[in-house]
């Protein structure tokens, strides 16, 4: 399983020069759909998951601690605080299982395992009419009451910066929304203070004109 720990920061109109001038690569440029499914009281959201469908294929990100704090100084501290950790899930079935542990202490999310038929019927409706496919709401999403929340395409810019071994994209959401991001993705296990300090080094080179 795979550990995402990143860092994001607002974009302006010189970040693409400041990534040239500190040696980052363009390595491709992608458009892809998004959609956020939680339950009507989002108790997965409330819960720092997410429960994403990326064209065809799912994710379930989970959000962990940073890091051992007992062994980080004040300045560390605060540099892991901007940063967030996840852990990937991209099998269907952990997934599900993953949610449904989740669910089942939210009494008002779930009714041990059963919709009110007459709510299912209204939403299959709702959604029907806004694009989703015949018959996509009496599978597992319906079972546990998982309903799309939110769905947009997004423009993906993506850059390597090879020396401290990170990733960092710039988006460009469809409603408006830009957001760029320093990432470096770690096997589970793997030392996360590492990875804080690669993402660290990035953010100062960048932040010479800008405030990460």
């Amino acid at each position: 399983m795979s550990v995402e720990v990143e860092r994001k920061f607002a974009c302006d109109a010189g970040i693409r020069r400041r990534l040239e001038d500190i040696g980052a690569v363009c390595i491709g440029q992608c458009e892809f759909h998004d959609q956020y499914f939680d339950t009507p009281d989002f108790d997965l959201t409330l819960s720092d998951m997410w429960l994403r469908k990326r064209e065809e294929t799912w994710e379930l990100k989970c959000s962990t601690a940073v890091g051992k704090t007992e062994e980080m100084s004040g300045e560390q501290l605060e540099e892991a605080s901007l940063c967030t950790r996840y852990k990937e899930i991209t099998s269907l079935p952990e997934i599900k299982v993953k949610v449904k542990e989740v669910l089942k202490h939210c009494s008002d999310s779930i009714n041990t395992g059963q919709l009110n038929n007459h709510l299912v019927k209204e939403d299959q409706v709702s959604h029907r009419q806004q694009g989703a496919p015949e018959g996509f709401y009496d599978s597992w999403l319906g079972e546990l009451n998982l309903l799309c929340f939110a769905k947009f395409t997004t423009v993906r810019c993506s850059f390597t910066l090879e020396e401290e071994g990170v990733r960092i994209d710039l988006d460009q959401a469809d409603f408006g929304y830009s957001v760029g991001e320093i990432e470096v993705l770690l096997q589970e296990g793997q030392d996360v203070g590492s990875a804080l300090e690669k993402i660290e080094t990035a953010a100062r080179k960048l932040s010479e004109d800008q405030q990460l």
